[in-house]
């Protein structure tokens, strides 16, 4: 009789899972291009569920925080000869043909991200060939030179691939039924390949070259708005101006009732000072709840300093005109309040546009948080928490800036980010850097900037200064901000989430940092990050003799 209803129970629980999938829409190369450009769809949590996890080159030998040793364990890339010392998934031969394989996921999925690096820092110089098999096929769907075929110059047009700072990024969604297996024709290098793991019955297209060629106007058609993100003029102006003394705030209320602030713009009149982006904060309150408090310059991703950049989300222009495009949705009430932490009072200009919502059970509310700490030592080698999430929700970026007091590199740290309550994090990285889509950052001390990710400062470079005359070499010293925003690489998590980064650096030293993150959560959805003034004020000093030219 057990047995039975076992059995019953099995075949109800596979019923459900069937109904359920026969209702959600099937993913497509053509649903996740439209879900990535879609800024209110990420404000919900996902209808068709998935995990976000990934295959990378990691060490090996980080097996768990208790050995130290191997945990901070720096060899992230594959040179040695031994088969016990690679950091890929094992060897292959097809057709009496050797191949190494980096991905080998079971189950029905989206590849959302992959990267990778130059073999050296010099040019993209590499014959390693990559090929792509999807649902179990011999055949690869996608085959080609292992930089060129996803760096914006082979078969996936820019921007949703391309070369970044010595590195080799795609963000083109490679959907598939079954599952999807990566090989390389040589020993790989360092690399990354985030994906989606859907649930079980999750109805999926897999992706064909006949698809890719199908959906190339709508390829076009979303390059076109991830490079010229437009501004919303749909719905009512809220606006916040005036004068703000030193220790004190404005705000203004927003329009009651089902709403999002669909768009916010924010100018300062001293906006050339660089302690004003870390000393003025932006705090929004939601149905009575406080979910943003972060200073203004890692809010809107561009540090310490003005520092110009152009993104998906957010912007920073030359004038000083800082806009996010995060939609932020509430039931009730909205309250925006802009505080002066500073000696000086500012002038401010603050634009909100206010636009309709349809609240629901899937709806979530923004969060945006800041942690900071000067000074943070670098030996014994760490992991510093961005941010420590409980309950439900998505996450979808962060800015990180940092102060680097020496000239040697100071990035060689990994993401390591667990999702649930996992005891080893389902995604674990290679280097800062990496996480941020560039390589090589010792000598990548150069401004980029991408929809979905950019340095908009290192050193002294910055979009108005690429080529200081007065730095010569290899110097990564002073400060760096490094940002990325997701769109289909959101990381969704039903109970908790925990992102921590390696503090690894080749020196000794003290350094500062300071990472803005931003979420979507449930009311009930926490975080371990409050609101500390103490920090904010304690902004990190440049190294000495730094040749400075913030006046």
């Amino acid at each position: 009789m057990k047995s039975s209803k076992i059995v019953l129970s099995f075949t109800f629980l596979v019923f459900t899972l069937l109904v359920s999938a026969q209702k959600q829409e099937k993913v497509s190369i053509e649903s996740l291009l439209n879900e990535m450009v879609d800024r209110e769809a990420v404000a919900s949590f996902p209808i068709t569920n998935f995990k976000l996890k990934q295959s990378s080159s990691y060490n090996r030998a980080s097996k768990t925080p208790t050995d130290t040793v191997g945990w901070f364990n720096n060899h992230d890339f594959n040179k040695e000869e031994k088969e016990e010392d690679h950091n890929y998934i094992r060897t292959e031969e097809t057709n009496g043909k050797k191949e190494w394989v980096l991905m080998d996921h079971v189950g029905p999925g989206a590849i959302v991200r992959t990267w990778m690096p130059f073999l050296s820092a010099g040019e993209p110089n590499t014959d390693i060939i990559i090929k792509i098999y999807l649902d179990g096929s011999d055949e690869p769907v996608l085959e080609g030179n292992m930089l060129g075929l996803l760096d914006g110059t082979g078969l996936i047009p820019y921007p949703l691939a391309h070369q970044s700072l010595r590195s080799s990024v795609s963000f083109f969604p490679i959907p598939y039924a079954k599952g999807c297996k990566i090989t390389t024709s040589e020993k790989p290098f360092f690399f990354q390949f985030t994906y989606r793991s859907y649930d079980d019955f999750t109805p999926i297209k897999t992706f064909t070259k006949a698809d890719f060629d199908k959906a190339l106007p709508l390829t076009k058609k979303v390059g076109n708005l991830l490079l010229n993100p437009k501004s919303t003029d749909v719905g009512e102006t809220v606006t916040l101006s005036g004068k703000i003394g030193s220790k004190k705030e404005k705000s203004v209320t927003l329009t009651a009732g089902n709403a999002a602030i669909k768009e916010l713009t924010l100018k300062l009149d001293d906006y050339k000072n660089p302690e004003v982006t870390r000393t003025v904060v932006l705090k929004i309150e939601f149905d009575g709840e406080q979910t943003v408090w972060c200073p203004i310059g890692d809010f809107f991703g561009a540090g310490i300093g003005l520092n110009p950049v152009e993104g998906w989300y957010s912007s920073v222009a030359e004038d000083g005109t800082m806009t996010s495009r995060w939609v932020m949705p509430y039931q009730k009430s909205g309250k925006i309040s802009v505080v002066n932490l500073g000696k000086k009072s500012i002038e401010v200009d603050l634009k909100a546009t206010v636009g309709t919502w349809k609240w629901d059970a899937d709806s979530m509310c923004f969060n945006a948080a800041w942690n900071g700490q000067y000074p943070v030592p670098t030996r014994p080698f760490s992991d510093w928490n961005y941010v420590t999430l409980k309950g439900r929700g998505v996450y979808v970026g962060d800015a990180l800036t940092v102060m680097n007091p020496v000239k040697r590199w100071w990035g060689e740290g990994d993401e390591k980010i667990y999702v649930d309550n996992e005891d080893f994090p389902s995604i674990f990285g290679t280097g800062t850097e990496d996480y941020y889509a560039y390589s090589w950052g010792g000598k990548s001390t150069d401004f980029y900037e991408h929809p979905f990710h950019a340095q908009p400062r290192s050193n002294i470079y910055n979009k108005l200064n690429r080529k200081p005359k007065n730095i010569k070499g290899k110097n990564t010293s002073g400060y760096s901000t490094e940002t990325r925003t997701r769109a289909l690489d959101v990381m969704p998590f039903s109970s908790s989430l925990k992102l921590d980064m390696e503090v690894w650096s080749w020196t000794d030293c003290e350094m500062g940092y300071g990472v803005g993150v931003y979420w979507y959560g449930d009311k009930q959805t926490i975080s371990n990050r409050v609101p500390n003034e103490k920090e904010v004020l304690n902004v990190p000093p440049l190294p000495k003799n730094f040749p400075n030219n913030e006046k």
